[in-house]
């Protein structure tokens, strides 16, 4: 039925315009720090059964297929990929990139944890390191008044250099990180902030460089893992699939207008 088609034409579009949106998002990041690109999973809808396969009387005249007609597709989901982006080295001291999967822990003002990759780190009136908008890692490390320089090494642990005893490094704090079992199924909230669900596992906490957390660059960011032209890839032939669930619509209109015309 050309009916059939016109709905099935409107969810191909409305789906498509979906995964356009998607794209968009992850070309407008394609500078942002740590930014992890994503991507639209589409799922076919129900099936309308006219016949089913195997209707018959077996070995006489049984069907090998059965009939049935699609109702078109829908999002199933847009998934957060978590794929290692390039390091970039800024020369920083408090420029920090995990290489690997682990999260640093933010204590956001409502109380909450949040997680990040983005190691743009700063230094606060009270000597606490913070993010670019001011939220305080978890756990705080404050830098002594004294420390005017800070080394960060693969294990995350941080020395400072007294300009009274240059010879002597000393302690400041330890970084610790975050992975989840499935990485994907945190919660984006902005501000390069993620949230724990029930999708996205318990948090497992410890030092860089056990368990898979990755070790602690000093003095290099995480670039956005977008592909650029991948991305316009994907955005041309989503246009060019767009194109073509308009012109099912436009056949099947016209199939309509001569089905009406016959009756004349």
């Amino acid at each position: 039925m050309t009916l059939r088609a016109l709905s099935i034409a409107a969810t191909g579009g409305r789906a498509l315009m979906n995964k356009i949106d998607t794209i968009s998002n992850n070309l407008a990041n394609v500078n942002t720090t740590a930014f992890k690109k994503a991507r639209a999973n589409f799922a076919d809808l129900f099936y309308q059964q006219i016949q089913r396969a195997g209707f018959g009387e077996a070995e006489k005249n049984q069907h090998p297929t059965g009939l049935s007609f699609g109702m078109g597709v829908r999002l199933a989901s847009t998934e957060k990929l978590f794929e290692q982006g390039s390091l970039e080295n800024t020369g920083r001291n408090l420029d920090v990139a995990i290489d690997g999967e682990g999260f640093l822990a933010i204590s956001l003002p409502d109380s909450t944890v949040a997680y990040t990759r983005a190691g743009s780190l700063h230094v606060d009136s009270q000597g606490n390191l913070v993010t670019p908008q001011g939220f305080l890692l978890n756990p705080q490390i404050t830098v002594p008044t004294n420390i005017t320089s800070i080394l960060i090494d693969t294990t995350g642990l941080i020395q400072g250099v007294d300009p009274t005893q240059p010879a002597v490094l000393q302690p400041v704090g330890q970084f610790q990180l975050t992975r989840f079992i499935n990485a994907s199924g945190l919660e984006a909230i902005g501000d390069n902030l993620y949230r724990e669900t029930p999708a996205s596992g318990q948090p497992q906490t410890g030092a860089p460089t056990q368990g898979g957390l990755g070790f602690m660059r000093q003095g290099f960011l995480e670039e956005s893992n977008v592909d650029v032209i991948k991305e316009m890839v994907d955005l041309i032939q989503t246009q060019r699939a767009f194109e073509i669930n308009g012109n099912s619509i436009k056949a099947a209109d016209e199939m309509l207008q001569n089905v009406n015309g016959l009756r004349r």
